[in-house]
This record gives C-alpha cells, structure tokens and sequence, in this order.
C-alpha cells in the first residue's frame, strides 16, 4: 500500500480538540502507549501518534475507494450523528447515525429483507399508492416507514455487507464493531482513553466526545475516500 500525504496538521487537531482525553481515573491501561500526559485530571492523546494512524487510515480507505471498494461510517451518538451523516453523503458511502440494531450485519439476511420492505414502501409513497389506503392502514404505513427511515435510511442503498466500517466511539458502537470483528471486516475507530486499541484493525486515538474533533478526523478519512473514488472511475 502506497504511503501519501493527507495534510495533517498538529495545531489544526490542537484546536479541534483532538488531544483532550478522558478523566485519569476513566481510562484504559492499554491507551497509556498514545498517551502524552495528565493535565488537570485528564489525559492528553500524543497527537503525534494520531497523525501517523490517521494517515495510515486514509492510504487504506484510499487504496480500498480506488478499487470501488464499499464504506459503512457507523456513529450514533448526538454529538457524532450529523457529523456521520454529512461525511456519508460527501464519500458517497453509507452510514449508521441514530441506532444500530443488533445483528444489522451478523443477521445481515434480516437486515436485507427489511431493506427491500424499505424500498417498497418508499416506491408507494413516491406513486402516491398510500395516499389510497383507508386512512388508519395509510397512518400505519407511514409510522412503519418514517422508522424504517430512521433506522435504514443511512443504508438503503446497501447491497451487501460492507468492505470497511468506519466507528466513531468504540464504546457506544461495541455491538458493531464485534459484529464487524466476527465476520473479518477491517475496522477503522476512533479511540479515547478509556477504549481499547486492539479491537479494531486501524485505532486512531482521538477525542470522541468533541463534535470538532469528530468532525475534523472524519474530513480527513472523507477526503481520502473521495480522491480514492476518482482515481477508481478514472481507470474504469
């Protein structure tokens, strides 16, 4: 794999954030190697550390988009689902931004039937075949689709399961990233100081908590991703 440079900034992470972890007394001994120091009770990430995982992360999301290679960006808390949700629509990949139900890719077979049921009732809607159903039938319909729509929508375009899944918070997302971890597909996380750095395949440590850090970790991957997709319409 082709190393790259993805223009990461030291003092742009400064000021997203990026090296604030959690409390001292809130970590896990295994981060202590991305660790730089303690300051007022928190940790401090060596952000050193995190430019050269994060850059590793985009020279394989690159290599993957040029080979037409399929992204899932799984992260469902507040501070991190419009941040997915944009970097999503932006890489053209799909996502996860509100809830992960479980076996979403373990049961993926579940999951590929309730898409096509997705699909179907979206096509009523636009011929406006709904709108012919007796009033109580169309009102439970419409609820069974707007909770399709949150909890599919990110994916409903998704044909198969996914070549690489992107976490934002390895806490909040364990369920995904042991679906992932049990079925063999790479994982790139965004790890705090209170996570664990051999669960996922590429571990960035980063702050998962500040929207700007979310955000800022998640343009650079993006980024990455989409200059991967041109080179591969290029040579297609």
């Amino acid at each position: 794999m082709t190393r790259r440079y993805w223009n990461i900034n030291l003092d742009e992470m400064l000021e997203a954030g990026v090296h604030f972890g959690h409390g001292t007394r809130k970590w896990n001994p295994k981060m202590a190697p991305y660790i730089s120091a303690k300051r007022k009770g928190i940790h401090i990430t060596n952000l050193t550390k995190t430019a050269r995982f994060l850059s590793e992360a985009c020279d394989l999301v690159f290599d993957a988009a040029s080979r037409g290679k399929q992204f899932l960006i799984v992260g469902t808390k507040k501070k991190a689902a419009d941040s997915v949700a944009r970097a999503a629509i932006k890489a053209r990949c799909h996502c996860v931004n509100k809830k992960w139900l479980g076996g979403m890719l373990t049961n993926w077979s579940t999951t590929e039937t309730r898409l096509h049921k997705f699909r179907d009732l979206r096509m009523e809607q636009k011929t406006g075949r709904l709108n012919r159903l007796p009033k109580r039938d169309a009102a439970v319909v419409k609820r069974q689709l707007y909770r399709l729509q949150t909890y599919l929508g990110g994916i409903k375009y998704m044909t198969g399961l996914p070549d690489i899944v992107i976490i934002v918070d390895q806490h909040e997302e364990y369920t995904a990233l042991r679906e992932c971890i049990t079925l063999g597909i790479p994982t790139i996380c965004l790890i705090d100081t209170n996570c664990d750095p051999d669960l996922a395949d590429i571990s960035i440590p980063a702050n998962d908590d500040a929207i700007s850090s979310i955000r800022l970790i998640l343009t650079k991957l993006v980024f990455a991703i989409s200059e991967g997709h041109s080179s591969y319409i290029r040579n297609t």
